[in-house]
């Protein structure tokens, strides 16, 4: 994308209003190409959008911009975040004020490029992630925020993803439950909720956990695959009720790169699972 408009609605299902360019990727100094998916967080009186896009020599960082109103526009600033990498930033202010940022995608995201000593392998780009019996998969990270909410106050770490049964870490072989991309927090009940997209499987599945920053157990689905690559998504509540807002491409019959903005209310059962119709 070389923009972000942001849309806001009075009441579930519309209409909404489109507040134009908040912001451009020409406008950001550091930005090469590729504003990819981002997303945006209130505090200290301000909005902070958090968005990924390649630098100068092609390496995804995420950048943060900010604004008065949700609205925008936004100031970016002149520099990624230090020590930011990869994809689709999702940020979470819990009620304690603490402020998190999750982030994390492979194959095109580039998290299986960077080592472990922080150096990126261009040789690992593309549709490449660990294999084999017994061997884990790629991890989201997380990494708190400082109250700012411009900078990491601590480095990037793990974010632990737990077989339900096993309470091993979930298999890298595990496509239709390990991590591809798409991370997402909310929190319910005391509860935190990870969410993502399991990718090549097009699952929306979700995790949960006593802590922001994990471990977390696996859950099970929310959303079965839609029309279109993957599912990229946000739970939220609104006017007293939960909310999955998400995209398909149905509107341009199956265009992956036309995607629509999509809604339905979800529902917690007696368990705190996750459920798409009341019980």
């Amino acid at each position: 994308m070389n923009d972000y408009h942001v849309l806001s609605l009075e009441a579930p299902g519309g209409p909404a209003t489109d507040h134009g360019v908040a912001l451009r990727a020409e406008d950001v100094p550091w930005v090469s190409k590729q504003l990819w998916a981002p997303d945006a967080a209130t505090k200290n009186g301000n909005y902070y959008l958090y968005f990924p896009a390649r630098d100068k020599e092609g390496i995804f960082r995420i950048g943060v911009a900010v604004s008065d109103s949700p609205s925008g526009p936004f100031k970016p600033e002149p520099e990624p975040i230090k020590g930011s990498y990869s994809i689709d930033p999702a940020s979470f202010v819990d009620d304690d004020g603490s402020a998190y940022l999750y982030f994390g995608g492979i194959w095109g995201g580039q998290l299986q490029c960077w080592r472990a000593d922080g150096t990126f392998d261009p040789s690992q780009s593309g549709p490449h992630e660990p294999s084999g019996a017994g061997v884990p998969a790629l991890l989201p990270r997380v990494a708190r925020l400082r109250d700012d909410m411009l900078e990491f106050d601590s480095p990037p770490q793990e974010l632990l993803l737990l077989d339900e049964s096993t309470g091993k870490p979930l298999a890298a072989d595990d496509h239709d439950r390990r991590f591809f991309e798409a991370a997402w927090m909310h929190k319910y009940q005391g509860k935190y909720y990870f969410s993502y997209s399991t990718g090549d499987t097009h699952y929306l599945v979700y995790a949960t956990g006593d802590s922001p920053l994990g471990p977390f157990t696996y859950q099970g689905r929310i959303l079965e695959p839609v029309l279109g690559w993957t599912t990229h998504h946000s739970i939220a509540e609104f006017k007293g009720k939960w909310y999955l807002f998400y995209h398909d491409c149905s509107l341009s019959g199956g265009v992956d790169h036309l995607r629509s903005v999509k809604m339905r209310e979800i529902f917690y059962d007696a368990e705190g699972r996750i459920k798409l119709t009341p019980e």
